[in-house]
């Protein structure tokens, strides 16, 4: 029973096996009172364990904090897909993974979603996502699970779980992988306007099966990242990697006018990388600036042959990618612009797909052995440069930091910036709370949870009515 506990505590990746609601939680410091609304954040959580299953494919679990005038509560849900409800009625695992079933598995069961990866508000809808299914609408509040949004029936097929939503129209611009089918080169891509009317959905053909997590949105163009962690069907149905690193494809971009077609993409080239998110990108006359956060190697998935990839390559920094619309090159530029290692990088969404002047991402402590551990948060300019940092005490780790404005006229950056830190020593997990311009000061509020949340992927603040 001590070896399972210490096991524990040597991460937080594990699933919790239970939902909660805790209406009370005790504050340490002071909530801003200006703080009214919901943080739901997403991660995977496996009801039960499939052996050799993907982190990435476990079921999603919402955890909701509540704030309202200086207090704060807290409920935990299972997001109940068809396949979380399957598995759930036979009291056992039926897929291991990217969509593959358990060979007892029934022959009826198809559908592998897990809806775990992030959670956004749009259109009066709270939308929980992953990039292989469609989006399931969740009840706010009680945090149930209404089943599949499709749009009035208008948007099919995978939906990326990091759609971008245009903070002068409202519009929602989204785009989808393996559009026609599990591990085809196939791309997808739509908008849904303001009132939650599905305008526009067209697929067209990328360079090779690539998983693309993120792509790039700006004002008048939308970039498509097609990088070398490759989809592979013949590996797939070999026992092999379905999804593999393979540097020799190389990386391209694909650049399309938001009013133009799939016909109009340009592709460019450059160095093989992998990039799982975008911070921001914007318009500079001729030249598109895109702020992501970029890995020399891909971390997580081996060489198709299941190798590792080199840990050293396989940490990610804050790079710039610069496109020139009117050179004669196909090329594209890639420039670091920290060598800290970090990942989930955040705006004011105020200024998305527009220059902006701030910008926050999770960070490692490069002093801790456990280098590569998010156990920190940045607070960077719009150069890049690092305007605060703030790090946890040893072991604690950190989740992805989200922007809160202070109000709608607040100023760029002026608010707080709200993250779940697990405490490696008690086991559990605080809602910590910064003030965004000065993080370096450290949390100004922390709200206590008796149990931990574990690491996830993504959340998104929705603030009261």
């Amino acid at each position: 029973m001590q070896q399972v506990a210490v096991t524990e505590r040597r991460n937080n990746l594990g699933p919790i096996p239970f939902e909660a609601d805790a209406p009370f939680l005790k504050i340490v410091g002071e909530l801003p009172r200006e703080l009214n609304g919901t943080l739901y954040r997403n991660g995977p959580n496996p009801q039960f364990n499939s052996p050799g299953a993907h982190w990435f494919v476990g079921d999603g679990m919402l955890h909701a904090f509540h704030l309202d005038q200086g207090r704060a509560s807290y409920r935990n849900r299972w997001i109940r897909t068809p396949k979380w409800l399957a598995e759930h009625d036979s009291g056992r695992a039926l897929f291991g993974g990217f969509g593959r079933k358990l060979p007892d598995a029934p022959a009826n069961l198809t559908d592998s979603g897990v809806a775990n990866t992030n959670i956004i508000f749009h259109a009066g809808k709270l939308l929980a996502l992953e990039e292989a299914h469609l989006p399931t609408e969740i009840e706010p509040g009680t945090l149930a699970t209404r089943g599949y949004h499709n749009y009035q029936g208008r948007v099919a097929g995978s939906f990326t779980a990091h759609p971008k939503i245009d903070p002068t129209t409202g519009e929602l611009v989204f785009f989808g992988y393996n559009a026609a089918g599990p591990l085809t080169s196939a791309l997808s891509y739509g908008s849904i306007d303001a009132s939650g009317k599905a305008t526009r959905f067209e697929r067209f053909e990328a360079p090779y099966a690539s998983m693309v997590h993120d792509f790039i949105v700006t004002a008048n163009h939308v970039l498509f990242p097609i990088l070398p962690i490759t989809g592979s069907m013949e590996r797939a149905t070999s026992g092999r990697p379905p999804y593999a690193w393979e540097p020799d494809k190389g990386a391209y971009v694909g650049v399309m006018k938001r009013k133009g077609t799939a016909k109009d993409i340009v592709w460019f080239r450059a160095e093989a990388c992998y990039v799982f998110h975008v911070m921001n990108a914007w318009e500079d006359g001729d030249r598109i600036i895109a702020d992501v956060m970029q890995f020399e190697e891909a971390p997580l998935f081996p060489h198709p042959d299941g190798r590792p990839t080199d840990p050293e390559k396989s940490r990610a920094r804050h790079c710039r990618w610069t496109f020139d619309l009117a050179g004669n090159t196909d090329r594209f530029q890639q420039t670091y612009l920290d060598d800290l290692t970090g990942e989930f990088p955040r705006i004011d969404d105020r200024r998305a797909g527009l220059k902006s002047r701030h910008g926050w991402y999770a960070c490692a402590n490069p002093r801790l052995p456990t280098f590569g551990a998010l156990s920190g948060v940045v607070h960077v300019d719009g150069a890049g440069r690092r305007l605060g940092h703030y790090l946890l005490p040893a072991g604690d780790t950190i989740s992805e930091p989200v922007f809160v404005e202070r109000s709608k006229d607040a100023a760029e950056g002026e608010g707080w910036l709200l993250a779940v830190v697990w405490r490696a020593r008690d086991n559990r997990s605080d809602l910590a709370v910064f003030n965004a311009t000065d993080v370096e000061a450290g949390p100004v509020a922390l709200v206590q949870l008796g149990h931990r949340v574990p690491d996830g992927f993504h959340g998104n603040w929705v603030g009261a009515a």
